[in-house]
């Protein structure tokens, strides 16, 4: 007989049993491999270096050991920062920022969380921070304004996290990064959490943590099956007229389009308005209430379509999203699988559009060698591409219209013959 298996609970973890009950309330059963290893580590007080991507429960990996160790502390007043996570985005700070208040519901003494980021008036979070707060959720930008106007003080902190720390250098705030961290105790633990491990990040990661637990729950992610990709060849200059044209063909109640710039998402939401559909721009440069309020407007079905970059649309979850477009190719192939995986979520099947060109040929194969899965190309009837370079199908390198210089030395030979 094989021995009977006992699933693995947060409680069997070193959870408490108020932390075990909030993670059941949520719908988790078992915890996660990122879980099962991190928990127990950051618990005992290591330091950690967590490779993990969305959907793997990162965030409760170090938002459940982190509430234990607080609610294990003496209490104080005026409350002083015990532990900060440090994340790159405002909807993110919002997004872990939840989390974290519902895991910490049946905590007593109960704690008081706070979540700062820019993009709002700062004086709210000010009147907030009266009293101190146990646990701070922070865009580094806004820390270290809340630092300078003396809201807050780090001097207490004894665990930092930095969430998605990748993105934290690759959207230009390593400046702002190294001024948070100078503001820290030198003596703490350290959790650096990363989709990615580039060279910059594995020196950061050298630089922070002392004999780290390396826990690695991330390989490459693969794209769902039950997400219909398209791969549409289209010219340039005529994709937006293209867009409009397939949201009206397919009558596509929302569609969620991504674009690789900021000043792209309000030329593209301009040019689609013109055209009659309804659309708006989402992009970090937004303040929080108009974001709020575009975010409220597509999910009611107001608006048609959301157009966005990667790092503006990271945080948000919006359910039921039929379609996803690719207006802008993304820079990596593991960012179009997190792109596509918008739609086709809890069971519903997605729709997933890619528009190609041909200077952007070469790089949609190499996301297709990567997600191990190859989309056809098509064309649509009157977007027909005109660029030179022959935009159907070929089984090698790509074929130009043009002819090229050897062709044409060649054909003056024989004229000359």
């Amino acid at each position: 007989m094989r021995p009977e298996r006992h699933p693995m609970t947060f409680d069997r973890l070193g959870l408490s049993e108020p932390l075990s009950r909030a993670a059941s309330e949520r719908g988790w059963g078992e915890p996660t491999p990122a879980q099962r290893a991190t928990i127990p580590g950051l618990l005992a007080g290591r330091d950690i270096r967590l490779q993990a991507h969305t959907g793997s429960g990162k965030t409760a990996a170090f938002a459940l050991p982190l509430l234990q160790q607080l609610s294990e502390r003496p209490p104080e007043t005026p409350r002083r920062a015990g532990a900060l996570v440090l994340v790159p985005t405002r909807e993110l700070a919002v997004q872990v920022g939840g989390i974290l208040d519902a895991l910490a519901s049946h905590l007593s003494p109960p704690l008081k969380l706070a979540c700062v980021h820019g993009g709002v008036s700062i004086n709210p979070q000010m009147m907030a921070l009266r009293g101190g707060a146990d646990l701070l959720v922070a865009t580094p930008g806004r820390l270290i304004d809340l630092v300078q106007h003396n809201a807050v003080r780090l001097g207490g902190v004894r665990t930092l996290v930095l969430d998605e720390a990748d993105r934290l250098l690759d959207t230009g705030f390593a400046d702002e990064l190294a001024q948070a961290l100078a503001l820290l105790p030198r003596r703490r633990q350290n959790v650096l959490v990363s989709a990615t491990f580039p060279p910059q990040i594995q020196a950061l990661a050298s630089r922070l943590l002392d004999d780290p637990l390396h826990v690695d729950v991330a390989p490459e992610p693969v794209a769902d099956p039950a997400i219909e990709q398209h791969a549409v060849h289209v010219d340039s200059g005529q994709r937006t007229q293209l867009l409009r044209h397939m949201i009206r063909a397919g009558a596509w109640p929302r569609v969620l389009v991504f674009v690789a710039t900021r000043h792209a998402t309000e030329h593209v939401a301009g040019k689609l308005c013109g055209l009659g559909v309804a659309a708006a721009a989402l992009h970090g440069e937004m303040s929080q209430g108009a974001r709020a309020r575009v975010l409220a407007d597509f999910r009611a079905g107001r608006l048609t379509a959301l157009v966005a970059t990667d790092m503006a649309a990271r945080g948000i979850d919006i359910a039921q999203l039929p379609v996803v477009v690719n207006y802008d190719l993304p820079r990596s192939p593991a960012d179009h699988v997190h792109r596509i995986g918008r739609t086709g979520r809890a069971g519903a099947r997605g729709l997933a559009v890619s528009f190609v060109s041909a200077t952007t040929e070469a790089h949609f194969r190499l996301i297709e060698k990567r997600q191990g899965r190859r989309v056809p190309r098509e064309q649509v009837a009157g977007f027909e591409p005109q660029s030179m370079v022959d935009a159907a199908p070929t089984t090698g390198g790509i074929k130009g219209r043009r002819k090229s210089r050897k062709d044409k030395l060649r054909e003056a030979a024989a004229r000359a013959a």
